[in-house]
């Protein structure tokens, strides 16, 4: 995955907002997946198609984080994300 990726949440899931964090369950294997406050913040804003590199100027404008380290945790957690089911990847 890169920064000039397009990313956006499957159809294959489910998910809930609870106070500061989202729940989720992939629905093809039923497995339930939980993020915490940064984490739901990156769910919210890929419910649809967006640009990586968006993501994390988003996330730079809103968090008191440096672009670096920003760039490899989203990185880490889309691959993850993507690697369960639950995001697309798609090539800008």
């Amino acid at each position: 995955m890169e920064l000039d990726s397009v990313v956006c949440a499957t159809n294959h899931q489910v998910s809930s907002r609870l106070d500061d964090e989202v729940a989720i369950l992939e629905l093809d294997r039923g497995v339930y997946y939980g993020l915490s406050r940064v984490g739901a913040r990156i769910w919210e804003l890929i419910q649809q198609p967006t640009l990586v590199r968006e993501v994390q100027e988003r996330l730079v404008s809103e968090y008191e984080v440096d672009a670096e380290r920003c760039r490899a945790d989203l990185l880490e957690l889309l691959s993850s994300l993507q690697q369960a089911g639950l995001v697309e990847e798609r090539r800008a």
